[in-house]
């Protein structure tokens, strides 16, 4: 590995993070192409709907100057034809001298035929630079592949009391519009955004993302509702460009069904437990079966308790504003604090940060990367 090598990659992972949220079902991967001078001749991330890809993109953008480069991308590219060649055949057809991968990709599509075929071209291949960092871009698509699941993060706001605000029929804010920003930014950069049915009558929420200019970006909103008893006045139906995915219980007669789906929701059916709840580990599978990558869960305190009682959590991120929810809080786990997750044993901070008096921690579970990395 060369010097400048992880520089480069380092640059085509800020270039990945920038389609997150838009290319589901595929994975945002982000390329560079440097010429024999140092100087880049073309950048490209995966398009919004996962076409075109990061590769055809900087390879287009550099043309004649692609021969003799170097390719930089976060994950191996692909081995199978879609909507258009290959990847790997498109690579071989631009003659770079050497191609440096972050990631290879576990998809039983690709998993190392892309790099075979580089390798066979006659084209030098360095794999495995920053491959940590690109796992943890790549997470959502790493876990569907090798686990049949998207990504799971929990946001959770808080009072300086640990305690959750209780809606009454509207939203009711913990924290100030600096760290309401940031979650809005982490709705865009999230396929879906998922809650209980008991939010939406707590909060009545849009669940859409309103930083300035980036309403295209927000994501599918799923409602856990056994029994499809959301009111069809809920404000989650007035922006009917954003989808509405009812989960549900399946077998079971639902005879709001017809009117919630006039209304623009799609009613997604799934296995109940054992106790008659809707199975979480079973919602994600279908969510993934239907090309879903990244869920940020915003749920309550019973639906956060379901995700972290099945060990489906695999990010979490805070919020703590500087005043207390008072009497009526509630605490973020259904009955259990903060220190469930923090003080787990299971979850590692990894980003900390300051909105005025509010802060946000960043946590993640130990060595998840890692784990997906040893099952591909």
């Amino acid at each position: 590995m060369r010097a400048s090598d992880e520089e480069h990659m380092a640059q085509a992972l800020v270039l990945a993070r920038r389609g997150l949220g838009l290319t589901w079902p595929n994975p945002s991967v982000g390329a560079i192409v440097v010429a024999p001078s140092g100087e880049i001749v073309g950048r490209g991330w995966t398009a919004p709907g996962g076409r075109p890809h990061a590769e055809a993109v900087a390879l287009e953008r550099a043309g004649i100057k692609a021969q003799d480069s170097t390719l930089y991308v976060t994950l191996e590219p692909c081995a199978h034809e879609g909507r258009g060649i290959a990847c790997s055949d498109a690579i071989v057809t631009a003659r770079p001298k050497r191609v440096v991968i972050g990631l290879r990709d576990p998809d039983p599509r690709t998993a190392g035929r892309g790099i075979e075929r580089l390798r066979n071209a006659g084209i030098e291949v360095e794999e495995g630079v920053l491959a940590d960092e690109a796992a943890a871009v790549t997470l959502g698509h790493l876990m569907r592949v090798t686990r049949g699941r998207p990504v799971v993060t929990l946001k959770l706001a808080v009072g300086a009391d640990g305690l959750i605000p209780q809606g009454h029929g509207k939203p009711v804010w913990i924290t100030g519009p600096d760290a309401r920003a940031h979650g809005h930014l982490l709705r865009a950069r999230h396929d879906a955004i998922l809650v209980g049915r008991g939010t939406v009558l707590a909060d009545d929420p849009t669940l859409t993302c309103r930083l300035p200019g980036m309403s295209c970006r927000s994501p599918v909103r799923v409602v856990l509702d056994r029994r499809l008893r959301t009111p069809p006045d809920a404000k989650l139906f007035e922006d009917i460009m954003v989808p509405v995915w009812l989960i549900c219980a399946e077998g079971e007669s639902l005879p709001t069904a017809d009117l919630l789906h006039a209304q623009g929701a799609e009613i997604v059916p799934v296995p109940i437990d054992a106790h008659g709840l809707i199975d979480v580990q079973d919602a994600l599978e279908t969510l993934a079966d239907r090309g879903i990558t990244r869920v940020l869960v915003e749920g309550g305190p019973s639906v956060a308790r379901a995700f972290l009682d099945a060990d489906l959590v695999d990010e979490a991120v805070i919020y703590e504003g500087a005043e207390p929810a008072g009497g009526e809080g509630l605490t973020p786990f259904a009955g259990d604090g903060l220190d469930r997750l923090t003080k787990s044993g299971h979850f590692t901070t990894i980003a900390s940060r300051s909105f005025g008096p509010d802060r946000m921690t960043w946590w993640r579970r130990m060595r998840t990367c890692s784990l997906v990395l040893s099952a591909a």
